[in-house]
């Protein structure tokens, strides 16, 4: 039986349409990618997530000598937070890249991390991708990952 599935999200022509909290947060994740380390593929990329606290924290992408080894900014916040904020739950998560041509979007890898602490926080995750200005926002990774992975 033929299935349709609509995914609805809101895109911002520029970053500074998004409120106050958003607009702060990407600028926090744009300042992450100066930590970056892409020697590589030179892709900078930075996360920041905003938690119930009210705290925020950020990340960068690392990328290593030993390919495939390396973590995306995303994965490598998550996982910090996971580690040691966990009761803390992550309200939003703003991703940013340098160079930013175009807006930047989560892997799937960082996707199925990004559903897998919404399920574990029991509550959604506001996704903020931004990049040459602009943003697209859903209220939950899951409309990034219509079909995930689940045990």
């Amino acid at each position: 039986m033929k299935q349709i599935l609509e995914i609805s999200y809101s895109h911002y022509s520029s970053i500074k349409e998004l409120g106050e909290a958003d607009y702060a947060l990407v600028c926090e994740a744009m300042e992450a990618t100066k930590m970056a380390n892409a020697p590589y593929s030179r892709f900078h990329v930075g996360a920041a997530v905003r938690l119930k606290s009210g705290r925020t924290l950020h990340a960068a992408n690392f990328e290593s000598e030993v390919y495939p080894a390396g973590l995306c900014a995303e994965r490598s916040l998550l996982f910090f937070v996971e580690s040691n904020y966990a009761d803390d739950p992550i309200e939003a998560l703003a991703i940013a890249s340098n160079p930013s041509e175009r807006e930047c979007y989560p892997c799937g890898q960082c996707r199925q991390v990004i559903v897998d602490v919404e399920r574990r926080q029991h509550s959604p995750i506001r996704v903020i991708m931004s990049g040459a200005g602009s943003a697209t926002v859903v209220d939950s990774a899951e409309k990034l990952l219509p079909f995930t992975f689940k045990l």
